[in-house]
Protein backbone atom coordinates (compact mmCIF):
# COMPACT_ATOMS: atom_id res chain seq x y z
CA UNK A 1 0.00 0.00 0.00
CA UNK A 2 1.35 3.43 -0.98
CA UNK A 3 0.90 6.07 1.68
CA UNK A 4 0.75 9.82 1.10
CA UNK A 5 3.77 11.82 2.23
CA UNK A 6 1.77 13.51 4.97
CA UNK A 7 0.29 10.30 6.37
CA UNK A 8 0.39 10.14 10.17
CA UNK A 9 -0.87 7.71 12.78
CA UNK A 10 -3.95 9.82 13.51
CA UNK A 11 -4.92 10.14 9.83
CA UNK A 12 -4.63 6.35 9.51
CA UNK A 13 -6.81 5.73 12.55
CA UNK A 14 -3.94 4.62 14.79
CA UNK A 15 -3.52 5.63 18.41
CA UNK A 16 -0.41 5.16 20.57
CA UNK A 17 -0.85 4.16 24.21
CA UNK A 18 0.65 6.73 26.60
CA UNK A 19 1.48 3.97 29.11
CA UNK A 20 2.96 1.02 27.21
CA UNK A 21 3.53 2.59 23.77
CA UNK A 22 1.45 0.04 21.83
CA UNK A 23 0.12 1.34 18.51
CA UNK A 24 -3.51 0.36 18.13
CA UNK A 25 -5.99 0.72 15.29
CA UNK A 26 -8.91 2.63 16.70
CA UNK A 27 -11.09 5.46 15.44
CA UNK A 28 -12.83 6.19 18.74
CA UNK A 29 -11.46 8.65 21.28
CA UNK A 30 -11.49 7.11 24.75
CA UNK A 31 -11.17 3.48 23.66
CA UNK A 32 -8.81 1.29 25.64
CA UNK A 33 -5.39 -0.14 24.89
CA UNK A 34 -5.68 -3.90 24.22
CA UNK A 35 -2.45 -4.52 26.13
CA UNK A 36 -2.75 -2.49 29.37
CA UNK A 37 -6.36 -1.19 29.17
CA UNK A 38 -5.28 2.47 29.42
CA UNK A 39 -7.74 4.93 27.79
CA UNK A 40 -6.46 6.04 24.39
CA UNK A 41 -6.47 9.65 23.19
CA UNK A 42 -5.44 11.31 19.94
CA UNK A 43 -3.72 13.94 22.12
CA UNK A 44 -3.20 14.08 25.86
CA UNK A 45 -6.28 15.77 27.37
CA UNK A 46 -5.65 19.37 28.50
CA UNK A 47 -1.93 18.93 27.83
CA UNK A 48 -1.09 22.63 27.42
CA UNK A 49 -3.12 23.91 30.40
CA UNK A 50 -1.82 21.18 32.72
CA UNK A 51 1.77 21.76 31.68
CA UNK A 52 1.42 25.53 32.17
CA UNK A 53 -0.09 25.03 35.64
CA UNK A 54 2.72 22.72 36.76
CA UNK A 55 5.38 24.93 35.20
CA UNK A 56 4.09 28.13 36.83
CA UNK A 57 3.94 26.40 40.21
CA UNK A 58 7.53 25.19 39.77
CA UNK A 59 8.70 28.69 38.76
CA UNK A 60 7.07 30.20 41.86
CA UNK A 61 8.72 27.67 44.17
CA UNK A 62 12.09 28.03 42.41
CA UNK A 63 12.74 31.34 44.20
CA UNK A 64 12.28 30.14 47.82
CA UNK A 65 14.06 26.90 46.94
CA UNK A 66 17.26 28.88 46.34
CA UNK A 67 16.80 31.59 48.97
CA UNK A 68 15.47 29.73 52.02
CA UNK A 69 17.72 27.54 54.18
CA UNK A 70 18.24 24.05 52.82
CA UNK A 71 19.54 22.60 56.09
CA UNK A 72 19.86 23.63 59.73
CA UNK A 73 23.05 22.31 61.34
CA UNK A 74 23.34 22.23 65.14
CA UNK A 75 26.47 21.12 67.00
CA UNK A 76 28.00 21.55 70.45
CA UNK A 77 29.88 24.62 69.30
CA UNK A 78 27.85 26.22 66.58
CA UNK A 79 24.46 26.51 64.94
CA UNK A 80 24.09 27.39 61.27
CA UNK A 81 21.52 27.54 58.49
CA UNK A 82 22.81 26.98 54.96
CA UNK A 83 21.14 27.84 51.69
CA UNK A 84 22.07 26.37 48.33
CA UNK A 85 23.92 29.54 47.41
CA UNK A 86 25.89 29.60 50.66
CA UNK A 87 27.05 26.07 49.91
CA UNK A 88 28.18 27.11 46.45
CA UNK A 89 30.08 30.13 47.82
CA UNK A 90 31.69 28.09 50.60
CA UNK A 91 33.07 25.41 48.28
CA UNK A 92 34.22 27.96 45.72
CA UNK A 93 36.22 29.97 48.26
CA UNK A 94 37.57 26.82 49.93
CA UNK A 95 39.07 25.65 46.66
CA UNK A 96 36.62 22.83 45.95
CA UNK A 97 35.44 24.48 42.74
CA UNK A 98 34.33 21.15 41.24
CA UNK A 99 31.81 20.66 44.06
CA UNK A 100 30.62 24.24 43.61
CA UNK A 101 30.01 23.55 39.92
CA UNK A 102 28.13 20.32 40.70
CA UNK A 103 25.80 21.92 43.21
CA UNK A 104 25.28 24.99 40.99
CA UNK A 105 24.38 22.81 38.01
CA UNK A 106 22.09 20.45 39.94
CA UNK A 107 20.23 23.07 41.95
CA UNK A 108 20.13 26.26 39.87
CA UNK A 109 21.14 25.75 36.25
CA UNK A 110 19.38 22.49 35.30
CA UNK A 111 15.94 23.30 36.81
CA UNK A 112 16.03 26.79 35.29
CA UNK A 113 16.93 25.50 31.82
CA UNK A 114 14.19 22.86 32.00
CA UNK A 115 11.58 25.48 32.85
CA UNK A 116 12.76 27.80 30.07
CA UNK A 117 12.71 24.95 27.54
CA UNK A 118 9.20 23.84 28.52
CA UNK A 119 7.93 27.43 28.41
CA UNK A 120 9.36 27.86 24.90
CA UNK A 121 7.74 24.61 23.74
CA UNK A 122 4.38 25.66 25.17
CA UNK A 123 4.48 29.12 23.59
CA UNK A 124 5.48 27.72 20.19
CA UNK A 125 2.65 25.18 20.34
CA UNK A 126 0.08 27.81 21.28
CA UNK A 127 1.29 30.07 18.46
CA UNK A 128 1.01 27.08 16.10
CA UNK A 129 4.56 27.65 14.91
CA UNK A 130 5.83 25.54 11.99
CA UNK A 131 9.45 26.55 12.44
CA UNK A 132 12.22 24.37 13.90
CA UNK A 133 9.87 21.48 14.57
CA UNK A 134 12.60 18.85 14.50
CA UNK A 135 14.75 20.90 16.87
CA UNK A 136 11.84 21.40 19.26
CA UNK A 137 11.06 17.68 19.20
CA UNK A 138 14.70 16.90 20.03
CA UNK A 139 14.65 19.50 22.79
CA UNK A 140 11.61 17.85 24.35
CA UNK A 141 13.33 14.46 24.29
CA UNK A 142 16.32 15.99 26.08
CA UNK A 143 14.07 17.58 28.73
CA UNK A 144 12.21 14.31 29.19
CA UNK A 145 15.46 12.35 29.52
CA UNK A 146 16.81 14.77 32.11
CA UNK A 147 13.49 14.61 33.97
CA UNK A 148 13.95 10.90 34.60
CA UNK A 149 17.05 11.68 36.66
CA UNK A 150 15.86 14.95 38.20
CA UNK A 151 15.06 13.36 41.55
CA UNK A 152 18.83 12.88 41.99
CA UNK A 153 19.23 16.66 42.12
CA UNK A 154 17.87 16.94 45.62
CA UNK A 155 20.16 14.18 46.88
CA UNK A 156 23.20 15.89 45.36
CA UNK A 157 22.26 19.23 46.89
CA UNK A 158 21.42 17.79 50.31
CA UNK A 159 24.63 15.76 50.55
CA UNK A 160 26.91 18.52 49.34
CA UNK A 161 25.36 21.25 51.49
CA UNK A 162 25.64 18.91 54.50
CA UNK A 163 29.41 18.96 54.01
CA UNK A 164 29.61 22.74 54.43
CA UNK A 165 30.03 22.70 58.22
CA UNK A 166 29.09 19.38 59.71
CA UNK A 167 30.70 18.67 63.07
CA UNK A 168 31.38 15.30 64.62
CA UNK A 169 28.64 15.77 67.20
CA UNK A 170 25.71 17.49 65.64
CA UNK A 171 22.25 17.21 64.20
CA UNK A 172 20.92 18.19 60.80
CA UNK A 173 17.35 19.23 60.11
CA UNK A 174 15.90 19.96 56.67
CA UNK A 175 14.82 23.53 56.08
CA UNK A 176 12.02 25.08 54.06
CA UNK A 177 14.36 25.37 51.08
CA UNK A 178 14.66 21.57 50.86
CA UNK A 179 10.88 21.20 50.71
CA UNK A 180 10.59 23.89 48.03
CA UNK A 181 13.45 22.42 46.00
CA UNK A 182 11.94 18.94 46.13
CA UNK A 183 8.62 20.39 44.96
CA UNK A 184 10.36 22.12 42.03
CA UNK A 185 11.97 18.85 40.95
CA UNK A 186 8.69 16.91 41.13
CA UNK A 187 6.65 19.64 39.41
CA UNK A 188 9.07 19.95 36.49
CA UNK A 189 9.03 16.16 36.09
CA UNK A 190 5.24 16.11 35.92
CA UNK A 191 5.23 19.13 33.59
CA UNK A 192 7.45 17.35 31.05
CA UNK A 193 5.29 14.23 31.35
CA UNK A 194 2.04 16.13 30.78
CA UNK A 195 3.30 17.91 27.65
CA UNK A 196 2.27 16.18 24.43
CA UNK A 197 5.11 16.50 21.86
CA UNK A 198 2.74 15.54 19.05
CA UNK A 199 1.28 19.04 19.33
CA UNK A 200 4.51 20.33 17.78
CA UNK A 201 3.64 18.64 14.47
CA UNK A 202 -0.08 19.47 14.34
CA UNK A 203 0.27 22.74 12.36
CA UNK A 204 2.21 21.01 9.57
CA UNK A 205 -0.13 18.03 9.54
CA UNK A 206 -3.20 20.21 9.09
CA UNK A 207 -1.46 22.34 6.45
CA UNK A 208 -0.38 19.28 4.44
CA UNK A 209 -3.64 17.44 5.00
Amino acid sequence: MTLPAAATASTLGLLACHTCGLLSRSHSEGSHCPRCRTPLHVRKPFSVSRTWSLLIAAAILYVPANLLPMLHTNSLFDSQSDTIMSGIVYFWHSGAWYLAIIIFSASILVPLLKMIALAWLLVSVQLRSRGQQEQRARLYRVVEAIGRWSILDIYVVAIVVTLVRFGVLGTIEPGAGAVAFGAVVVLTMFASMSFDPRLIWDPSERRDG
